[in-house]
């Protein structure tokens, strides 16, 4: 495991992001889940609940299931803990391409979680379309805090997106909103529900999960000093008090090489 730290500075004074290296995908799982259950630990002996924004995916499922062959994962005080989530595809309940049905499956049906503090985003069986199903998840973030979350995990794909926010995409331009619907996303399904970058901007920690070769040139890209948001989205999110890029080897192939 290597750190890469990133000189570049926030326009808003945060920390640069910091890159820690894994052998393999298997070895990034494993360490966020460590972390990941440490993380709550910590946060719900300071703060009465804590708040996680999940994200999907085979290496955002793994984390989960990782989390739970772990002794770590009885310390934390699950019913204490608000469970969200950055994205969802705009699919009916119980759909298996939903990341929230994934991630039950991974380990979420099996902790004491209090389920009036696990927040699903609405698919088409509980609302009328994807606006109005982002509007009815802002107004839930705002009743339970404001959508100010202790951590965001966040998944990135080849082309640099990040929840349902994708390049050139005219759902990035949302401001003064925490959710957004987004069409025509270039990814199916066509229909999603994501939080926008304000809101992601507003989480104390940020962690990036990302595995695969063809990750690599995004990885770049997104830790270029100067890179946009509208061109690499993945570079326009930093959490206010610390940002991770969790990557294995091959994700961080194109990464200057560590001195010293």
């Amino acid at each position: 495991m290597s750190p890469h730290p990133d000189s570049s500075a926030d326009p808003n004074g945060r920390p640069a992001p910091l890159v820690l290296v894994h052998p393999d995908r298997d070895s990034v799982a494993t360490a966020a889940a460590a972390r990941l259950l440490l993380t709550l630990c910590d946060t719900l002996a300071v703060r009465e609940v804590a708040h996680v924004a999940l994200t999907g995916g085979g290496l955002g499922s793994g984390v989960l299931a990782a989390a739970g062959r772990s002794p770590l994962v009885d310390l934390v005080d699950w019913s204490r803990v608000h469970l969200w989530w950055g994205d969802e595809r705009y699919l009916p309940t119980g759909d298996p391409e939903r990341n929230d049905v994934q991630n039950r499956a991974a380990l979420l049906d099996r902790l004491p979680l209090d389920p009036a503090r696990v927040h699903p985003i609405a698919g088409p069986d509980r609302s009328a379309d994807a606006e109005a199903s982002a509007a009815a998840y802002a107004q839930e973030l705002r009743t339970h805090g404001g959508g100010l979350f202790d951590l965001v995990l966040l998944g990135m794909g080849p082309d640099g997106h990040v929840a349902s926010l994708f390049p050139h995409h005219p759902a990035q331009r949302t401001t003064e909103a925490v959710a957004v619907a987004v069409h025509d996303s270039p990814k199916p399904p066509p229909d999603r529900v994501s939080l926008t970058f304000e809101c992601l901007d507003r989480a104390r920690e940020v962690w990036f999960l990302v595995g695969g070769a063809d990750k690599a040139p995004a990885v770049c890209r997104a830790l270029t000093p100067g890179a946009g948001r509208w061109d690499v989205p993945a570079a326009g999110v930093r959490g206010r008090e610390r940002t991770l890029w969790l990557l294995d080897v091959e994700a961080a192939g194109t990464l200057p090489a560590v001195t010293g």
